[in-house]
């Protein structure tokens, strides 16, 4: 995180002439400090020095540069109590060092700190003071050969003052160890080979944060950073995360506490316009002290905060929050962590009054608010004695519960001790003489692995960094309008990936003071049995939701795509499921099918019933003149016409398939073949009564016989033929209907079916001529008549179902192939028989033998 302002633009040409100063060479042989020596603002002379970098200012007078005189020192405002904590901390630990005879014997750790005042620039010059001394000239027969003047540096507190000493101290291999500076960038060896530090990395803390997003299922959300490296650096790793996890960032804001009054409305407005609910805030804690108390005149409520370590655990970001902007916030800080003895060293101000009186005096006055001299300003305030006691007083410095940090800049000095015990060979004593080389020291503090006094473990991975873990923060306001920082969950990157995160979430409260997790998305989430499509030109968390196309359906939430269903199934209506298809068939429990099986029954009965008359009167002259064979072989094979019907009902199996064909086939070529020979008789019957003619005796019973099992062997083979070459078998037609499975005969080979059906049109065209020419034949012998009446019928079905065959879908071919059976056979069944029977039951007068020749004589 950072708390150091931006620093002026003349910091750059500062930068450079250090940077002039400290690598170029000299006229002479010797070294000379370019301009004012920098003096420390707390000192402590050791055997071994350690240098630190403090805001212990956080800003400064501006100033104009006339550039014809030399600029006046820099002169800092606003001091920062934090910073003189983790000062305080350094001086604890190195006392702490240096009372330990276990640890660094008979050797002293002394040190240099300056104050930075929240300038880049000066905490450069004081980086270059820490390593090359603040003597105004150098012995010039040595030349610039002497060693390091420190052996560390604790600090920065921030990523962008980290970077830049970092990168001017790096060369010299002097190792700098931040407590607080998290930017992922520093952990580059390449650039910033002698920086550690003691805190994770924003990369492991940006993945956190989006895990963290994505875990409550906020996929629309908006951003707001720190215009420095931490913020950039740790927002640009937490966009790159969110994009893998399906986040989408709907605005990314950049603001600075300095920003003018027209860049924070821009900001607020921005906020306001957005569609997304909840906003990530990878803030300096300063930056968001600043930006709390424009929002709050704002009144921007409602809004679920996402934050960073930098100001989830700040009491002076509540303070500073009189709307409740922030309640509910959520974030990620360090684990807690506890030092015995630190706080009876904080509250113990000698160590601070070391050296400069000046900063002692300032620091005095803003603890306890008063002042040892009187004040010009109008500001009344009480004169301070000198004797004041900590005891009652709250502020910044008072406030322990940052003891996570300063636990980081205790660890950081013990590392440096732990690699100093390794370098000087101690046991009971430490070889003082050995001449100390920063490259060997700073390996050694890569190397370094101990546990602390309190037992945690402190090591550094390849890149300088520790092990990266969270504590997950969640800001609950009690009824008394105190904010209480609740830890609700813990984040540990060293674990599984599916294990890293442990939230408690029935704990958690949300802005408002809600029980229920806010939601923020572009779109609502697309439910089962939609899909998602991009709307053009937004990001992809913004879509529209489409229903699932037909035979497509979807099982899951925010579905990119549908999936088709099997061939046997098909949507259910919501289409989120596939269900069987129902399987369509002419059964015989629908109305079709009933009807169609009580008209074959039927039919079977009435022929039976005329079969019965004529064999009751089958010595009649009726039934004796009208070939009696034939005809009971014509009402035989009728009645198997009436029957074959029913095997076009029900679900066809390969055996139903093979025989409703073929049984139809046959059986109608055995009916047309009587009929044919009824026909031919009575023809052959007329021409016999001509003079000179003896023709029956060609067509006699045996003839007769011998025609109809002759007509009929012909379709027996074709049908035989067709059974063994490709016969009909049971299929699924799934293209008719898309949620139906229709169970129908495959006809096998086409060429099959149109020769039964061609054979027997053809037996059927030949009885219909000859019935034709046998038209105008006595009334007596007039059965031609009817005979053509049925053919006509029996065509007439026959040529109208070929395309009402051809063109019905599904079962209903079925029913259009039963009711060409049936509609034939009652019309054979009634024009050939109806009459004669009607003439035996109800005119008995008119069948006798007189009456069959009377007409005819």
């Amino acid at each position: 995180m950072t708390f150091i302002q931006k620093w002026p633009e003349q910091g750059w040409a500062l930068l450079h002439l250090f940077l002039v100063t400290s690598f170029s060479q000299a006229e002479e042989q010797g070294c000379r400090l370019r301009g004012d020596p920098e003096n420390p603002q707390l000192v402590m002379d050791g055997d071994i020095l350690l240098g630190g970098l403090f805001s212990f200012h956080t800003s400064w007078k501006e100033r104009e540069n006339t550039y014809t005189e030399k600029p006046p020192p820099l002169q800092c405002t606003s001091l920062n109590f934090r910073e003189f904590q983790l000062a305080q901390t350094m001086l604890f630990a190195i006392e702490e060092i240096n009372n330990r005879s276990e640890l660094l014997p008979g050797i002293s750790l002394g040190y240099r700190i300056y104050d930075s005042c929240g300038s880049i620039a000066r905490s450069i010059k004081g980086a270059l003071a820490l390593v090359n001394g603040n003597e105004n000239v150098s012995d010039t027969s040595k030349g610039c050969t002497k060693p390091a003047n420190v052996q560390a540096i604790m600090g920065e507190a921030s990523s962008s003052p980290s970077m830049a000493i970092a990168t001017v101290i790096g060369p010299f291999h002097i190792p700098l160890i931040s407590h607080f500076a998290t930017c992922a960038c520093l952990s580059d060896k390449s650039k910033y080979p002698s920086f550690l530090r003691t805190i994770p990395s924003d990369y492991y803390q940006s993945r956190a944060l989006a895990q963290l997003v994505k875990h409550f299922g906020w996929t629309w959300v908006g951003a707001v950073r720190s215009n420095e490296d931490y913020g950039n650096n740790g927002m640009a790793i937490f966009t790159e995360t969110a994009q893998q996890l399906g986040i989408c960032v709907e605005y990314s804001m950049t603001f600075y506490r300095t920003d003018s009054s027209d860049k924070i409305q821009r900001l607020i407005e921005v906020i306001k316009g957005a569609t997304s609910r909840v906003v990530v805030g990878f803030l300096a804690h300063m930056d968001m002290e600043v930006l709390i108390q424009h929002l709050s005149n704002y009144n921007l409520t409602g809004y679920q905060w996402v934050g960073t370590e930098a100001w989830i655990f700040d009491s002076v970001t509540v303070s500073r929050d009189k709307n409740h902007i922030l309640d509910g916030a959520i974030g990620l800080y360090i684990p807690k962590a506890h030092v015995s003895g630190l706080r009876e060293f904080m509250f113990d101000l000698r160590p601070l009054n070391s050296s400069n009186t000046d900063l002692f005096t300032e620091f005095w006055e803003g603890l306890f608010s008063c002042r040892f001299k009187p004040s010009l300003s109008a500001e009344v305030q009480k004169e301070c004695t000198g004797h004041e006691n900590l005891t009652g007083v709250e502020n910044i410095f008072t406030d322990m519960s940052h003891m996570s940090i300063l636990n980081n800049m205790y660890k950081g000095v013990y590392a440096v001790a732990h690699a100093l015990h390794t370098v000087l060979s101690c046991n009971r004593t430490c070889d003082i003489n050995m001449k100390l080389d920063p490259l060997t020291i700073l390996r050694h503090i890569k190397n370094i692995h101990f546990k602390t006094k309190e037992g945690d473990e402190v090591y550094f991975n390849e890149n300088g960094d520790p092990a990266a873990k969270y504590e997950i923060i969640n800001w609950q306001r009690k009824e008394n309008g105190i904010v209480d920082f609740v830890t609700v969950g813990l984040y540990d990157a060293s674990l599984p990936p599916d294990k890293q995160m442990n939230l408690q979430n029935e704990s958690l409260v949300w802005a408002q003071n809600s029980k229920e997790v806010p939601v923020s998305v572009c779109n609502e989430r697309c439910p089962p049995g939609t899909r998602k499509v991009l709307q053009k030109g937004k990001p992809v968390c913004c879509y529209d939701c489409i229903k699932c196309a037909e035979g497509e359906i979807s099982n899951s939430t925010d579905s990119v795509s549908c999936v088709r269903c099997h061939l046997e199934s098909w949507p259910n209506e919501k289409r989120d499921a596939c269900i069987k298809k129902e399987a369509v068939f002419l059964s015989y429990e629908e109305i079709m099918g009933a009807l169609f099986t009580a008209a074959s029954l039927f039919g079977t009965c009435l022929t039976s019933a005329v079969a019965y008359i004529f064999v009751t009167y089958r010595n009649t002259p009726l039934v004796r003149a009208n070939n009696s064979e034939l005809s009971f072989l014509l009402l035989f094979s009728l009645t198997l016409c009436f029957l074959c019907s029913l095997t076009f009902i029900g679900q066809p199996s390969d055996w139903s398939c093979m025989l409703r064909h073929t049984s139809f086939g046959i059986t109608f070529v055995l009916c047309i073949s009587c009929v044919l020979g009824k026909t031919i008789v009575v023809l052959m019957a007329f021409k016999a009564t001509l003079p000179g003619r003896n023709v029956m005796k060609w067509f006699g019973p045996v003839q007769q016989r011998l025609s109809v099992l002759g007509f009929t062997v012909v379709q027996v083979i074709i049908c035989i033929l067709w059974l063994i070459i490709s016969p009909p078998f049971p299929s699924k037609n799934f293209k008719e209907f898309k949620d139906k499975i229709i169970l129908e005969c495959s006809l096998g080979s086409a060429v099959g079916f149109w020769a039964v059906l061609g054979y027997i049109g053809f037996l059927a065209t030949l009885c219909f001529i000859c019935a034709f020419l046998a038209r105008k034949l006595p009334d007596n012998f007039n059965e031609a008549k009817f005979i053509t009446f049925s053919m006509l019928i029996f065509c007439a079905v026959w040529i109208t179902f070929i395309p009402a065959y051809v063109s019905s879908p599904g079962k209903f071919s079925v029913a259009v192939e039963i009711f060409a059976i049936l509609a034939s056979a009652f019309g054979l069944l009634i024009c050939i028989f109806i009459p004669k029977c009607y003439v035996i039951l109800m005119k008995p007068e008119k069948n006798t033998k007189k009456r069959m020749m009377g007409k005819g004589a």
